[in-house]
């Protein structure tokens, strides 16, 4: 008797980003890449709750709003959202749940099928990442409550940069100090600095261990990594993301001995200092606007505290590219990418101004172009590339989901 056909494997992933107070998601089919939908549910906890969901067939979204009073009804009113397309998450072509996870630590250093020693671990993370890691968690045990018996896997966003050398990583305070409470330089972003990395180097047609590539990752948060030969070894961000680039609402780099200023003399809080350098310092702090665009738009017509705010932000931004250029030696391409970096060509042009020297020129054409896809902005025969990158987050996680349950079956 003839063996029966096998049918195909499930090939469905479903992204979750568990935020406090918002649970972002997409479904992929990793047989062909393609996006079969994507939402959002906010404002969790709140009577005004709003449910976003587009399914890729029409491209059409549908939105609602009413109380969603937590984590598990967010993730049924997904499932419900999902179920009416034909998606739900009883199909049988679903093969994973991927998650996206701030906080890995030193333990994880790549994507990880969660169990209850996974949890455990998250959970002990959470004094270094207090605002993500529960949120995380929420989301993952709720789904996994949903879907007891589908694969669950953590994708952090810290495991990229754990190939930084010692050197990069650790900082010059007390070795037993730092040990005893895990300070050291994590990074994050990272799911987007992989992503970014090797979609750089395959727009130069390389390999990505042959490529050296400065990724700047310039949204509302912001960070900057030198990758060589598709492996991080160095990143601005540090113990939490609040080091290294002028962010929208975050300072970057200041002095430690700010805080204790502060305190002395200021007479701040921890707490209040703490809610100054992450909730009211880098560009909304210097000029009230953290929309790069708005801001743009001041300088433009002339407003000397836009102007300041947008050179402390090109001057730190110059500084990490140099830096990196010195850390890696040799410089293949400059990648930008998230909203600022995909969409301000002033920012692109600003951050190379005046680096003509080491290589680095953006063509103002092709620079002022708009475009959906990867693309350079340097001038043809540059020595180094100039590139504009789409990230592309919830790809990298589902691409990472499905490559670790597809060696386990």
């Amino acid at each position: 008797m003839p063996d029966e056909p096998r049918s195909a494997p499930p090939s469905r992933v479903l992204v979750l980003n568990s935020g406090s107070s918002s649970v972002k998601y997409q479904l992929l089919d990793m047989s062909d890449s393609s996006r079969l939908a994507s939402g959002l549910v906010e404002r969790i906890g709140e009577r005004t709750s709003l449910v976003r969901h587009t399914p890729s067939a029409s491209g059409e979204p549908r939105e609602r709003t009413g109380p969603v009073a937590d984590h598990e009804a967010a993730l049924k009113a997904m499932a419900d959202e999902l179920a009416a397309d034909g998606l739900g998450l009883d199909s049988p072509e679903l093969a994973a749940i991927g998650h996206r996870v701030v906080h890995g630590g030193m333990h994880f250093t790549e994507p990880t099928v969660i169990d209850e020693a996974v949890l455990a671990e998250i959970e002990r993370l959470i004094p270094v990442a207090p605002l993500h890691n529960p949120a995380n968690l929420t989301g993952i045990r709720t789904a996994m409550a949903l879907r007891p018996d589908l694969p669950q896997v953590a994708v952090f966003d810290t495991s990229f940069h754990t190939t930084m050398p010692e050197s990069a990583a650790r900082y010059a305070i007390d070795v037993r100090t730092a040990d005893e409470h895990r300070v050291r330089r994590y990074g994050f972003h990272g799911t987007s600095h992989a992503y970014v990395s090797r979609q750089t180097a395959r727009l130069l047609g390389k390999a990505p261990e042959d490529v050296n590539v400065i990724v700047l990752h310039l949204g509302n948060g912001a960070s900057a990594s030198a990758v060589r030969g598709g492996r991080c070894v160095d990143t601005s961000m540090g113990l939490t993301p609040l080091e290294g680039l002028v962010m929208g609402t975050r300072s970057g780099d200041v002095d430690p001995a700010v805080i204790f200023h502060l305190t002395r003399v200021g007479g701040m809080s921890v707490d209040e200092i703490d809610t100054l350098l992450n909730k009211k310092s880098g560009l909304v702090g210097l000029c009230g606007d953290n929309d790069m665009r708005e801001i743009r738009r001041r300088v433009d017509a002339g407003d000397e505290e836009a102007k300041l705010a947008f050179d402390i932000y090109i001057h730190r931004l110059k500084k990490y590219i140099g830096a990196y250029y010195a850390v890696l030696g040799r410089v293949d391409a400059v990648a930008f990418t998230a909203g600022v970096g995909e969409n301000a060509a002033p920012v692109r042009e600003a951050a190379v101004a005046g680096l003509a020297g080491l290589g680095l020129e953006v063509d103002a054409e092709r620079n002022g172009a708009r475009g959906a896809g990867p693309r350079l902005v340097s001038p043809e025969g540059a020595r180094v590339a100039v590139a504009v990158v789409p990230t592309d987050e919830e790809m990298e996680i589902a691409t990472q989901t499905y490559a670790l349950v597809g060696k386990r079956n």
